[in-house]
C-alpha cells in the first residue's frame, strides 16, 4: 500500500475553521457530511423533543395546580382553626372577667382594664383574621398563580412555548450549519481529496504520497519565462514512485460546474509548484537524492495532473494533463520506473523536509 503523509489540505482548513468557532463535535470528514445531509432532520427532532418536553410539562404543572390547591385548602383550615381558637380563648377569658364581681376599687379597675384589653384583643383578630389567613398563604397562593400563568399559556399559546423552548438548541444548530456553509467549498474539496488518497493508496508500497505539499520563500524564485515573481507554492499531493514525480491537484467539480468555471487557474497554479519544484530538485545541492547514472547525471523530470473527480473536459493543456478519478491509477502506472526505492525515499524525505520547514 502507499505511504500516505499529512492530512489532506482541504481538511486541515475545515478542522481550523471549526475549531477557530470552537465547534469540536466532529470527529472526521463524514462526521461534517452527515451533518449537512441531516441538518433538517436535526432540527426536526428538536422540535419534536421539545413538543414532547412541553406536552409533558403541561402535565406536570395539571398535577401541581391539583396538589396545590389540596395544600392550600388544607393550610387554611388549619390557620383559620388555629385563629379561632385564639379568638374563642380570648371570648372565654372575656367572660370569666365579666362574670367576676369585685367590691374593692381596685380590683374593680383592674376588671375594667380586662375587659377592654380582651375586649380590644377580640375585635383586633376578627378584623385581622382575613390578612392573616391569606398571609400565611401568600407563598404558596403565589406558586399556583405562577404556574397557572405558565399551564394557561401552554394551553393557548401551545406552539409559542415550544418556539421558546427551542430557541436555544436551534440557534446553536443554526449557527453550526451557518459556520459549515462557510467551508462548503473546501467539504467538496475535501471530498475530492479524499477520493484520490483513496484511489492512490491501491499503488504499492514503492510509492509514497505527500498531501497539502506548501513552501514559502524568503528570496522569490524568478520564472523569466512566465516574467513571475513565485513567493510560495502549494499542491494537494505529490506522488513519488519508481515511474516518477506527480504533482496532482484535485477538483471536486460537477458536470455543469465545468461549464462555468475555469480550468486555467489551477493549471496555472500547478505549473507554478513545477516550475519551483524542479528547481529545487534538480540544483547543485539536492544532486545526491539521485545514483550515479553511468551515461551522465539524472535528472528529475515531473509530471503535473489534475484530477477531476466526477468528469473532465475536453479542452486539454500544454504541460498539464487532465484526467478523471478512474483514469489516474492507469496513468500513473503506465511509465516505466526511472527511480530506485532508495531514490523515491530520498526524494520524499527531502520534500517532507523543506514542506515542514517553513520559510526557505
Amino acid at each position: 500500500m502507499c505511504k500516505i503523509y499529512n492530512t489532506i489540505g482541504c481538511l486541515t482548513t475545515i478542522k481550523d475553521h471549526l475549531n477557530h468557532h470552537n465547534i469540536h463535535d466532529f470527529q472526521s470528514l463524514n462526521d461534517v457530511i452527515e451533518f449537512q445531509k441531516s441538518y433538517f432532520n436535526y432540527r426536526q427532532q428538536i422540535i419534536i423533543q421539545h413538543e414532547k418536553f412541553i406536552e409533558k410539562e403541561k402535565d406536570e404543572l395539571f398535577l401541581d395546580l391539583k396538589h396545590l390547591d389540596e395544600l392550600i385548602e388544607r393550610n387554611k383550615l388549619n390557620i383559620e382553626e388555629e385563629l379561632t381558637k385564639r379568638i374563642d380563648n380570648l371570648r372565654q377569658n372575656l367572660n370569666i372577667v365579666t362574670n367576676t364581681i369585685r367590691t374593692n376599687l381596685l380590683e374593680r379597675f383592674i376588671r375594667f382594664i380586662k375587659l377592654v384589653y380582651f375586649k380590644i384583643q377580640i375585635q383586633y383578630n376578627l378584623s385581622k383574621f382575613e390578612s392573616r389567613v391569606n398571609r400565611s398563604l401568600k407563598n404558596l397562593i403565589n406558586l399556583r398563580q405562577q404556574k397557572n400563568n405558565r399551564y394557561q399559556f401552554i394551553i393557548s399559546h401551545f406552539n409559542d412555548a415550544v418556539t421558546i423552548s427551542c430557541k436555544r438548541p436551534l440557534t446553536t444548530l443554526d449557527r453550526k450549519k451557518s459556520i459549515i456553509d462557510e467551508v462548503a467549498t473546501y467539504i467538496a474539496g475535501a471530498i475530492g481529496e479524499h477520493c484520490v488518497v483513496k484511489e492512490l493508496q491501491k499503488l504499492s508500497d514503492e510509492y509514497q504520497l505527500i498531501n497539502d505539499f506548501s513552501i514559502s520563500f524568503s528570496k522569490p524564485i524568478y520564472n523569466r519565462q512566465e516574467n513571475d515573481s513565485i513567493k510560495s507554492v502549494q499542491i494537494d499531493h505529490i506522488l513519488i514512485g519508481p515511474s516518477g514525480i506527480f504533482l496532482i491537484e484535485t477538483k471536486n467539480w460537477s458536470a455543469e460546474s465545468l461549464k462555468n468555471l475555469n480550468l486555467r487557474s489551477p493549471v496555472q497554479q500547478i505549473k507554478r509548484t513545477s516550475f519551483v519544484l524542479y528547481k529545487l530538485l534538480n540544483n547543485e545541492i539536492t544532486r545526491f537524492l539521485l545514483e550515479n547514472h553511468r551515461w551522465g547525471e539524472k535528472k528529475i523530470s515531473i509530471r503535473n495532473l489534475i484530477v477531476l473527480i466526477n468528469s473532465k473536459p475536453k479542452e486539454e493543456f500544454q504541460y498539464v494533463k487532465i484526467l478523471t478519478l478512474s483514469e489516474l491509477l492507469g496513468y500513473v502506472k503506465y511509465f516505466k520506473a526511472s527511480f530506485s526505492n532508495i531514490e523515491t525515499q530520498r526524494i520524499t524525505d527531502y520534500l517532507l523536509k523543506i514542506n515542514n520547514k517553513g520559510k526557505f
